[in-house]
């Protein structure tokens, strides 16, 4: 058996996390491949094969997505009390057998109790990687969360086209085939997962004689300023659901660009982020560098919801030029975002709290996921003028976080996680 090369060695050993941190990004790889196959087929499933109508197919989503926020900060809770990697491996075996049960039934009622039922550890086991790399990587942790991110979209990337190729087919057969693979992804992470070592637990500086007590934390339920952020930065995430649901629906609705347009934009935004995840990171491997993305980042979601208004001015080359540019600018703040969200979310979490910080710090996206839809359907509604208002608001949102996070990025509390501090372990 040949050896791995000088280079390949090298390749790797450049990756935060030593093994298991190497060994997580390949679970990530494979779940996201899996969600990919089965993600763009969802509402067709229950369409041609459940037989529900388009406005059973909508409330099903909308109360599966609801009781899916709470998905995050439970999961923040049961990370802060029992082994993680036992956790993510419950969530993975739970998100398999909420999917197979929908094979057992046409019934409306259970076929709403079992998205829901998948969507809680869904919307968990974003939260639980995180805590891995976090605790895993340690002061590398946004340096790993970039490759990670990367490694989402590549997985997105080969499910989708899998999806493609077995829709191609015409055959109903085939959508039941893709939810059976996205099952068989979570029973193979699972069993990549359980191979993984628990990770360090939260580090906290070593007592000596004359250190005063520290308090617990009160809990981020109780943290004004973390509660702030949190609310902040669900208004952040909008440009995923921006660049997912309103650039396809505008296109079509709005602009005179072709809608075989829609998938290359898609393409076009996995591309960058793919190109340049990992190699901005590096502009917020720091809190407070993390904190002054922010700016560049309000900059970002101007220029892309201006060129949005313009792709409706009139004409297929002004239309296909605006829209190319507002993906870019928005694929940017995209790629920003994740960086500083990452950092600040972790960093302003107290040791002793981190699971439950980390899972509050969830709602924002969860929240997103399941109010942005409604919100930028709205803003189609009213019009082209109405993106560049939704553009200042969300530049609000960006200052009202960098003011808010002004004293404790300044000024970090000793259980910060980005403070150098001595350590011991709290196995």
């Amino acid at each position: 058996m040949s050896r791995p090369s000088s280079w390949h060695r090298t390749a790797l050993d450049r990756i935060p996390g030593g093994r298991d941190g190497r060994r997580m990004l390949v679970v990530s790889i494979i779940d996201k491949t899996g969600t990919g196959l089965w993600a763009g087929c969802t509402a067709l499933y229950f369409t041609y094969v459940s037989g529900l109508s388009l406005a059973q197919v909508g409330l099903l989503m909308t109360v599966s997505g609801g009781v899916g926020i709470a998905g995050a900060p439970l999961a923040g809770l049961l990370a802060d009390r029992f082994p993680l990697v036992r956790v993510i491996v419950g969530t993975q075996l739970m998100r398999g057998a909420a999917l197979l049960a929908l094979l057992t039934t046409d019934h409306f009622l259970l076929l709403v109790l079992y998205s829901a039922l998948g969507a809680l550890p869904d919307r968990a086991g974003s939260v639980l990687i995180k805590l891995y790399a976090a605790r895993q990587a340690g002061a590398d942790r946004v340096r790993y969360q970039a490759i990670q991110r990367t490694t989402v979209n590549i997985g997105w990337s080969l499910g989708g086209v899998g999806a493609a190729a077995a829709l191609a087919t015409g055959s109903d057969r085939a959508y039941t085939y893709l939810l059976i693979g996205n099952v068989l992804s979570y029973l193979a992470i699972a069993v990549l997962t359980l191979r993984c070592a628990e990770p360090p637990a939260p580090a906290r500086a070593a007592a000596t004689p004359t250190d005063a007590p520290r308090p617990e934390s009160a809990g981020p339920w109780r943290d004004r300023t973390f509660l702030g952020y949190t609310a902040t930065d669900a208004a952040l995430f909008l440009d995923d659901t921006i660049l997912q649901v309103a650039v396809p629906l505008w296109i079509v609705h709005a602009t005179d660009a072709p809608v075989g347009l829609v998938p290359l934009l898609l393409v076009l935004n996995t591309v960058l982020v793919v190109l340049f995840q990992v190699p901005l990171a590096r502009f917020g491997a720091t809190t407070r560098a993390a904190r002054r993305l922010l700016v560049p980042l309000s900059g970002l979601f101007v220029a892309g919801t201006l060129a949005l208004a313009a792709s409706a001015a009139g004409g297929r080359t002004l239309a296909i030029a605006a829209l190319v540019v507002a993906v870019v600018a928005l694929t940017f703040a995209e790629i920003l975002h994740a960086t500083s969200s990452w950092e600040l979310s972790v960093a302003l979490a107290p040791a002793d709290a981190q699971g439950a910080y980390l899972g509050v710090h969830g709602l924002a996206q969860s929240t997103q996921r399941f109010a942005g839809p409604l919100l930028v359907t709205g803003v189609m509604t009213v019009g082209p003028l109405a993106w560049p208002v939704l553009g200042l608001a969300l530049v609000g949102a960006a200052a009202a976080q960098h003011r808010l996070l002004r004293d404790r990025v300044e000024k970090p509390t000793p259980s910060s996680l980005s403070v150098a501090t001595v350590t011991v372990s709290e196995r």
